[in-house]
């Protein structure tokens, strides 16, 4: 098994691949013939998912759907203590999760054709966020 960690820099709101920086930081990767790579982020304001990675339109529509979902300053919200993202961006957070779990095949992240690992800031100004990338599996 194999562990790393990925300091990102502060990145705006919205939604941001990631895979090139996640594959940088987890050389290992291409030394399991099957696995398993896990990409979890440290933080309860940001979430990672895999989606869409040609179309930047995307990218766009899914901030444009959370914040919808989500909005600022509802008046029921009691955590507020960073702002009026605050507690929104723990509710997207939860929705769409701290890790993605993706399968290794020959030394590769079995991603499809489309598919990119996504950075989700949900904070207009969230700070560096810190990734740490787990591989295991049968090596070559």
């Amino acid at each position: 098994m194999f562990q790393y960690s990925l300091a990102l820099p502060e990145k705006r709101r919205g939604f941001h691949l990631i895979t090139q920086e996640v594959l940088r930081a987890a050389p290992a990767i291409g030394r399991f013939r099957r696995g398993m790579c896990q990409v979890f982020i440290r933080h309860t304001s940001a979430s990672l998912t895999i989606n869409e990675n040609a179309d930047p339109t995307v990218r766009r529509d899914f901030e444009t759907f959370f914040n919808k979902a989500v909005p600022e300053n509802d008046p029921d919200y009691v955590h507020n203590d960073e702002g009026p993202d605050d507690m929104p961006a723990h509710l997207k957070a939860a929705i769409l999760g701290a890790s993605v779990l993706i399968p290794v095949v020959d030394g590769r992240l079995a991603l499809g054709i489309w598919q990119g690992i996504y950075l989700c800031e949900h904070r207009n100004r969230g700070g560096s966020r810190e990734i740490i990338i787990s591989c295991w599996g049968e090596e070559v």
